[in-house]
């Protein structure tokens, strides 16, 4: 039996109210994935794009 079976076994015999804060939990560790991916990118692109954005002859557009 996969772990998803598990989940739906126990949460089937669930009153509705306990089985909807189950089904809002897994949403929540999906979305806390989906953000972690999403700092890893931004943070992959600052780091490659810093000599790009940090250079003397843009230095003009660093104060506004």
């Amino acid at each position: 039996m996969t772990i998803a079976d598990l989940v739906y076994e126990r949460v089937k015999t669930m009153p509705e109210p306990l089985a909807r804060e189950v089904l809002d939990f897994v949403g929540f560790l999906g979305e806390r994935g989906d953000r972690a991916r999403r700092r890893d990118i931004a943070e992959a692109q600052t780091t490659t794009l810093t000599a790009i954005w940090d250079n003397e002859e843009d230095q003009v557009w660093d104060d506004l």
